[in-house]
């Protein structure tokens, strides 16, 4: 088929006014204007009208477990304190509560627009009563072994159905050690060896509050206290950063997906500069999350400066209002005003896909790419094209995924 848009951002080129598609099967095969592309395909033209057709957008860190709580814990004065409430929020849900938790977060993410998503799944045993995603998903096998967890058979089997290839397309897997105060240097070591032999993609979350940093640069704080009392061993706290305790241990590196990174000093700053430019490892900020816990200002000018790759993602709603990435656009343009819509545009789209190895399939309109498409409303110029789109605030109306028309 060929769609047609008054005006198509493929995040591949220039904006295109009168823009059109050619899909075949589940992939884009042209991308040009109207005249260009008559003879590529005699199959049915869908005329979107004035609308702008764009990459359908890339959620680089999500909990869909927890779509349930949103506004069920007040913003905390401690880090400390929302961990133990949501661990405590937690042990009161069983599994039917989780399962109907993540089909309702699938229904706000395509509400919003988001097309692939890269979620943490802490309950692997729900895999074996989950039918196919509805949309291209990521599920990242969340990882800890601070102490030992109650093994029961339908852990043990979910565990194991985890990674078993479901017969669609949509779904893939990655490795998740949690943080580095709850999994040990050798489970992220495992992780490493696991991840290379099956080519998976790899995330945690790391530097993410001013209490882990006090815990391993300090060995004290309220997240040691908590930690200590749950008897993990404390000695690789007192000396160095999160970051660096990850990082110069070889635990992460620059295939990681590094998640939050709020509380970087001069010395994580100068790692990360001592590596080629576009050789570090990815790193994703939650604005609506950050927002929430009050965390120090995000390094973006700094990062961006080093030549991080930059990914946004919507944490859960735990901790944020709304799994929308037009949102979490606005949340960091109010921060960060020096970025260019176009900017905010490719940490949705185009820098997630380079993160999952997924550079030329997801995050543009381009032959070879995955249909993954989404339209809006396109109320000005080509010229202010990028505004408009940060600027949306309505439910997508109109959406493809591999292919497949969805509204």
């Amino acid at each position: 088929m060929i769609i047609r848009a008054r005006q198509v951002v493929t995040m591949d080129g220039p904006p295109i006014e009168n823009g059109a598609v050619a899909i075949e099967d589940n992939r884009v095969v042209a991308v040009g204007t109207v005249p260009d592309l008559q003879w590529v395909s005699d199959g049915p033209v869908v005329d979107l009208g004035e609308q702008v057709l764009l990459p359908g957008l890339i959620n680089a860190h999500c909990h869909l477990d927890y779509t349930m709580m949103r506004g069920a814990i007040a913003a905390p004065k401690q880090f400390t304190a929302w961990v133990q409430r949501i661990n405590a929020l937690k042990r009161s849900l069983d599994s039917e509560d989780y399962l109907t938790a993540i089909q309702r977060g699938f229904r706000r993410l395509k509400k919003w627009g988001t097309t692939s998503v890269c979620n943490i799944e802490a309950f692997p045993e729900l895999m074996t009563r989950l039918g196919p995603s509805p949309v291209r998903t990521w599920w990242f096998y969340e990882m800890i072994d601070i102490r030992h967890r109650i093994t029961t058979e339908d852990v043990v089997s979910g565990a194991l159905a985890f990674f078993q290839h479901r017969g669609n397309s949509l779904d893939n897997f990655g490795l998740s050690p949690h943080a580095p105060y709850t999994a040990s240097l050798k489970l992220f070591e495992l992780a490493n060896a696991c991840a290379s032999s099956f080519t998976m993609p790899l995330t945690t979350h790391l530097a993410e509050s001013a209490e882990e940093f006090e815990m391993f640069r300090h060995a004290g704080g309220p997240l040691y206290e908590f930690m200590d009392s749950l008897q993990r061993p404390m000695k690789d706290c007192g000396a160095s950063t999160p970051f660096g305790h990850l990082w110069r241990s070889g635990a992460v590196g620059p295939q990681w997906l590094l998640v939050h990174m709020n509380t970087l000093i001069e010395e994580d700053f100068q790692l990360l500069a001592e590596l080629p430019r576009g050789a570090g490892p990815h790193i994703v900020h939650c604005p609506g999350s950050h927002r929430y816990f009050s965390h120090p200002p995000f390094p973006a000018r700094r990062l961006s400066e080093l030549g991080v790759n930059l990914c946004l993602g919507t944490d859960s709603l735990a901790s944020t209002d709304s799994l929308s990435l037009f949102e979490e656009m606005r949340t960091l343009r109010t921060t960060e005003p020096w970025l260019r819509p176009e900017e905010l545009l490719r940490m949705v789209t185009v820098n997630p896909a380079r993160a999952l190895r997924r550079r030329g399939q997801l995050g543009k309109i381009a032959p070879g790419a995955f249909a993954d498409l989404i339209a809006l409303p396109a109320p000005g110029t080509l010229g202010g094209v990028y505004e408009d789109i940060v600027n949306h605030d309505k439910p997508v109306s109109w959406m493809m995924i591999d292919g497949q028309i969805l509204s």
